[in-house]
Parts: structure tokens; C-alpha cells; sequence
């Protein structure tokens, strides 16, 4: 665990003894909760009282880490449409994606989150926080519960820059150099990529302000009692939280300029340990002597749901490699004329990055999975699909030891020329590994200067 971050959060505590400290990060992503999942727990290790609102069980967790677990339900659910194939969601502009996915699921998810028999037992109990930390997402309503306890509010994002937080709390915006967290611009420098840039960074502020936060509002007052007419905006709050901890660092992401109370804490969840890997699976990777290909599209994003002339195009390719092929691969595919190919429905992804046989990553460009690629030093070839894909992967890009394979352009040509070229030309892998020292030497000393503050 990253040591640096849970002191960085201690130093709000109040009291230097045992702290009662309330956690809500309830957003439905698994990715979300495999980032958030360990700052609970760690909290809880030190010996704070710890209590979670989450849509993620955890087994066997320590005594004082106490769970209310909501039903997990899908933003496509609770709008009403049921889930698309996601690859589809490439159509979407940045502005139609918030508006008509993250909007329009956050409010029923705030209600359903709000509404749920576990929370509403929970919020009738004459409980007292010392701390309140909350994601910073959708369900901005969940800010309330810090005024209803009189706690300070910590924010902790899954994600780097957050522009309409920049602008609440008087960050500098640096719209000229640093891009909106769900903004896909192939040019970001140019005049066209920085006005683009300002237009969806200016309209998700005004709307977030001025519409969706008064419905945040009007959801907190419904489904919380007794809360006064004179308690502050949850604009007013998210202004004066105490501490803001962002999913970016330094060491591989865009430089700009933070307040002293916005910590980055990227990259603390790119841990091995923190999972166990099946057997048969060591021992593949044991074995691959030639090198291994890893291609996971993540959490939400299901290599299933590929055409099937994209899905032929990868396997025609893996079937003329002379290396391993792990694909984490959702349906049941035949690749028994492909024996270096090995599917499953689930892999454990930091336990594979880790090992050194790994040669090259194919993803889709999610903020974890490429932190986790940084952390272990593996090039990462990735097709963005929505979100700050695009930005994550471009990072990389220009970093040199990533490479961006649009969606559209997905064929047997291009595949195989992005593989071949990623696989066999060493700089990759030589700035991918430099990337990774960098990264570690950087947290180990932010780690230390925390522990001597």
C-alpha cells in the first residue's frame, strides 16, 4: 500500500487516536473499487473505525471496517435503457457522454443509492464521523452526510484532472496545456484542440453548477431528514473540503500547477500483492520463454462484444505470433487451432504486468490499467472507447512506449503492424522501463518526505 497517500489523509484527522471516519465511494465501476478499496482498508489496518458505502463486498475485512453494501446496479439500468454494446458509445461526443450516460445515470443512481433499505438503517442510527470521504463522481449529494455530521470532507477522485473542480475551488485551469478528463482531441496544442478543449471544459461547469448539483441538492433533501434550509449548496462544500486526492502524478502525467490541498495519488493501487494468481496461470507465464502478449479491454469494455471481424482480425494475428497470447475474453470463443492463445473470463492483471516475461499490454487506455502498465514497465498498445481513454493512451504515446490503435481502424493490417512494431523494436520496452523507474524512485520519495513531515 502506498504509504505516502494514508499520511497525507491522516493529517486531517482530528484526533491522533483511533478515528470513526466515514467512506463513500458507491459507484457501480469495479475499476472504481479497485482503486478505492485500499485507502478503506488501509485506514482501517491503522486502526480507524472505518465504515463504507459501497456497491463492492469485501470478504474477511478487519473488525472495525464495517460494510454497507448496496445493490450494485449498472448506470444503464437505472436510465432505462439496458446495456449496450459499449464499443457502440465511440459514436458519442464528449458532451452527449455526460450528458445522456453520467447525468443521466447519476441522478437515479444518487436515488437509488439514497433509497436503499441499507442507508436509510444506516442514516436512522445516532452515528457521529470525525472524517467524511467521499468520490467525487455523480453522486455529489453524498456530500451532505458530512454537514449532517460535522465532519471535514475529504474528495478523493478515480481520476487525474478534474476541471470543473478546478474552477470551484480557484485551481489554475491551464485549459492551454492541460485537457478536460473526458476530452478526445487527436491535437490537443492546436488552435482547434485547446478551443475544444475550453468549450467542453466551460459547458460541463456551467451545467454542473447551475442544473445538476441543484438536482444533487433537491435528491440529499428528499431521501436525508432534517437537514436545515440554511445548510450550504453542495457547490459551497465541494469549495471548502479540506483535502481533494486526484488519480494522476507527476511522474507520467501532464505537469500543472495544484493547490497545497490537491494531492495526487496515482498509482497507489499497482500492487501485485495485492492479488493471488491461479496456478495454471503462474505456471503459463513461467513457461513463456519467447514472451507474452496480455489484451484486456477492462471492467466495462468486453472484448465479446467485438464484431466479429475485429474479433477474427486479433486471432488471425495471435494465431502467426510465436509467443503467448493471454485474452481476457468475456463469452466462450474457440481457440483450440490456436494453442499460444489462452482465454479467460478473468485475469489477475497487476500479478500478469508484474511478471517479466510480460513483452506488451493491449488495452483499452483506462486510467488503472495504464498506471499499472507504467508502474510495471509493459508498452501498451490501446483502442479508446469513451472517457479519458484517449488522453490516458496519448500520454503514453508521446511518452514513447505506447501506441494508440483506434477503434475504426481495427483490421488484420493494423493489428499486426502495431503488434509487430511494439513487440520487436526495443526503444518501446527500453522508455517503458525508464517510465517505471522514474515513476518508482518519485512515490518512494514522496512516501519518505511524508513520513518525515
Amino acid at each position: 500500500m502506498d504509504q505516502r497517500t494514508m499520511n497525507i489523509i491522516l493529517i486531517y484527522i482530528a484526533y491522533c487516536e483511533a478515528a470513526n471516519i466515514l467512506y463513500i465511494v458507491p459507484f457501480p465501476s469495479k475499476s472504481h473499487d479497485i482503486f478505492f478499496r485500499p485507502i478503506g482498508l488501509e485506514l482501517a489496518k491503522r486502526g480507524h473505525n472505518v465504515t463504507v458505502i459501497t456497491s463492492f463486498d469485501v470478504p474477511n475485512p478487519p473488525k472495525n471496517y464495517h460494510k454497507i453494501v448496496i445493490e450494485r446496479k449498472e448506470l444503464w439500468d437505472l436510465i432505462g435503457t439496458g446495456r449496450p454494446n459499449v464499443f457502440e458509445t465511440i459514436k458519442l461526443k464528449t458532451h452527449e457522454m455526460i450528458n445522456a450516460i453520467l447525468w443521466q445515470g447519476g441522478l437515479p443512481f444518487t436515488k437509488h443509492i439514497l433509497n436503499s433499505s441499507q442507508v436509510q438503517e444506516f442514516l436512522s442510527k445516532d452515528n457521529t464521523f470525525d472524517l467524511v470521504i467521499s468520490e467525487t463522481f455523480v453522486q455529489e449529494a453524498m456530500y451532505t452526510l458530512a454537514y449532517k455530521y460535522n465532519a471535514p470532507l475529504v474528495l478523493v477522485s478515480a481520476f487525474g484532472n478534474c476541471m470543473r473542480h478546478n474552477i470551484a475551488v480557484g485551481n489554475p485551469l491551464q485549459l492551454a496545456t492541460v485537457l478536460h478528463e473526458f476530452i478526445s482531441v487527436e491535437n490537443p496544442s492546436s488552435f482547434i484542440g485547446r478551443l475544444e478543449n475550453l468549450y467542453v471544459s466551460l459547458y460541463e461547469y456551467f451545467w454542473w453548477r447551475f442544473w445538476y448539483l441543484k438536482e444533487q441538492e433537491s435528491i440529499a433533501r428528499a431521501f436525508i431528514k432534517n437537514l436545515p434550509p440554511s445548510m450550504p449548496s453542495l457547490y459551497e462544500m465541494h469549495q471548502d473540503a479540506s483535502l481533494f486526492l486526484i488519480n494522476s502524478h507527476f511522474s507520467f502525467d501532464s505537469p500543472m500547477a495544484l493547490l497545497p490541498n490537491i494531492i495526487e495519488i496515482g498509482g497507489l493501487h499497482a500492487t501485485p500483492e495485492a492479488e493471488s494468481i491461479p496456478k495454471d496461470i503462474e505456471k503459463i507465464l513461467d513457461e513463456s520463454i519467447n514472451g507474452v502478449l496480455y489484451i484486456n479491454f477492462g471492467t466495462n469494455v468486453k472484448s465479446s462484444e467485438l464484431p466479429p471481424e475485429k474479433k477474427n482480425a486479433f486471432l488471425n494475428v495471435f494465431n502467426r505470433l510465436n509467443i503467448t497470447v493471454l485474452w481476457k475474453f468475456e463469452d466462450d470463443i474457440n481457440t483450440k487451432m490456436i494453442p499460444n492463445v489462452v482465454v479467460r473470463k478473468w485475469f489477475p492483471q497487476r500479478k500478469i504486468l508484474a511478471h517479466p516475461n510480460i513483452k506488451l499490454f493491449f488495452g483499452h487506455g483506462g486510467i488503472m490499467s495504464t498506471q499499472e502498465a507504467i508502474v510495471f514497465g509493459v508498452p501498451i498498445i490501446g483502442v479508446p472507447i469513451y472517457g479519458d481513454q484517449y488522453n490516458n493512451l496519448l500520454i503514453t504515446e508521446e511518452a514513447g512506449f505506447g501506441k494508440i490503435l483506434n477503434y475504426y481502424d481495427i483490421n488484420e493490417v493494423n493489428v499486426e503492424t502495431a503488434v509487430n512494431e511494439m513487440l520487436y523494436n526495443a526503444s518501446y520496452m527500453r522508455k517503458a522501463k525508464e517510465i517505471s523507474r522514474r515513476a518508482t524512485i518519485s512515490m518512494k520519495m514522496d512516501e519518505n518526505k511524508m513520513k518525515k513531515d
